[in-house]
């Protein structure tokens, strides 16, 4: 049976790169419309659709999986110009990056990023278009907006986005009228991107290089779900006058449907991991934890059921991440919550230039990025690791474009590197140590 599909537009989905597609099936059957989802953070619960299934089931298909394999029969996408293939080897990609380099460190880790995925398109045939745009300080200095209207537009229209770092002490002055810090808030808020995913692995290479004992951090694998556009980052703030002077304040806010949403991503994503989730919260003390506490316990109580679920005291959950980070699974929690308890956990590895992460809404392009900041101490100095932003390029591939062999081949080729004794000067313990452009040619010589 030859099923021929047809490009209507590229649309992002939930979480993976989705081009929609028009399904022209045998006369005797109707014409569909349905998009290829894949996910690797859930993906029973999160890529099943009704149209998939109702498709699957007239094609005799198992399963729809746009860089893994496939029952049934030849799909042909394409326009009039070009088309490519999708049998079970995968697919030809035709997509667009952003890059978006900011300050500090990141132009030189984003450099090297942009080599590992021209890289990746030549050796699979895809074609990655790659613009960069201002955000951060440069962007200040230079248009005096740290999310020029250009670097929006250009975000929107793109598949995917990978980002270096912002902000320095070139603009810290708190009387600023604005920051580079601003931007990053406004591009999440402006895309959507609710949910920040980052993952905490060991790498067994550089177990002894963590702050921690081997038998305490060896083995972990944690995945934090961090709500991204709400809560006090979000919420009102300013000064007032005070008897003493001024009076600073800033709201902590969160809804129902804000707090569903990501206890179910993240939920989906226990399911298909080891089953567990636990909820971060200060139900103990603040308003909007309880309300937090109770909208995450009816979600996982109705909808998974199936999953272990504990909650955990924000100040206990810091605690136990030192003492016993391999107890845990999926973590989800708020915005000021997650952003400091990653951090924290960031450590466990060795170091902060070995975490990738993932901003993703329910619509548009995802945002990619290392979890370090812009280290303005090293920046110019071809020192920093780019091995984080291997690793965000890696998650890009494989939940924007949906291309996990390929997102397969950076992440074995960043731990063939290490394997082989290669280090950057953050995780060298003192001893020899290569460049930011040598672990980036290493790195390249086994994809090659």
């Amino acid at each position: 049976m030859n099923v021929q599909c047809v490009p209507i537009g590229r649309k992002s989905s939930r979480l993976p790169y989705t081009p929609r597609m028009k399904v022209e099936l045998p006369e005797h059957h109707s014409t569909l419309y349905s998009s290829f989802p894949a996910s690797r953070l859930g993906r029973s619960a999160l890529e099943a659709s009704l149209r998939e299934q109702q498709i699957a089931a007239l094609l005799n298909v198992n399963r729809w999986s746009c860089a893994s394999e496939m029952c049934g029969p030849e799909l042909v996408f394409g326009t009039e110009s070009r088309q490519s293939r999708f049998q079970t080897e995968g697919f030809v990609m035709d997509a667009k990056i952003v890059l978006l380099p900011g300050d500090g460190i990141g132009p030189e880790i984003v450099t090297q990023g942009k080599r590992v995925l021209e890289s990746i398109a030549a050796r699979y045939g895809h074609t990655f278009s790659m613009p960069e745009h201002p955000i951060g300080g440069n962007a200040i200095d230079d248009f005096g907006d740290p999310l020029p209207q250009p670097t929006i537009d250009s975000c929107k229209d793109s598949d995917a986005i990978l980002l270096g770092a912002v902000g320095g002490p070139k603009w810290d002055d708190p009387a600023a009228k604005t920051r580079p810090e601003v931007g990053l808030l406004k591009i999440r808020q402006e895309l959507g991107l609710f949910a920040n995913l980052r993952p905490i692995n060991t790498f067994d290479e550089l177990v002894d290089a963590s702050p921690l004992r081997r038998e305490i951090v060896a083995g972990t694998d944690i995945l934090f779900f961090r709500e991204l556009t709400g809560g006090i980052y979000f919420g009102d703030s300013g000064r007032r006058p005070h008897e003493s002077g001024e009076e600073a304040y800033n709201e902590m806010v969160y809804s129902t449907g804000e707090v569903e949403r990501i206890v179910r991503l993240a939920a989906a994503a226990a399911k298909d991991r080891r089953g567990k989730l636990t909820s971060v919260d200060k139900a103990n003390v603040l308003e909007v934890s309880r309300l937090w506490r109770q909208v995450a316990e009816r979600v996982v109580r109705e909808e998974f059921p199936e999953i272990e679920y504990e909650v955990v005291l924000v100040d206990a959950m810091a605690m136990h991440l030192i003492s016993r980070p391999k107890d845990f699974d999926v973590v989800v929690t708020g915005n000021m919550f997650g952003d400091i308890l990653t951090d924290a956990a960031s450590m466990l590895p060795g170091s902060l230039g070995l975490l990738p992460s993932a901003s993703l809404g329910s619509d548009g392009p995802g945002l990619y990025e290392p979890i370090h900041g812009s280290a303005p101490d090293i920046a110019g100095r071809n020192i920093a690791n780019p091995l984080a932003t291997f690793l965000a390029s890696a998650m890009l591939l494989r939940h924007s474009l949906n291309l996990s062999e390929e997102a397969d081949a950076i992440e074995t080729a960043v731990a063939a590197a290490l394997q082989s004794g290669h280090r950057t000067k953050d995780i060298a313990a003192g001893g020899t140590s290569v460049s930011t452009t040598e672990m980036g040619d290493l790195v390249l010589q086994q994809l090659t």
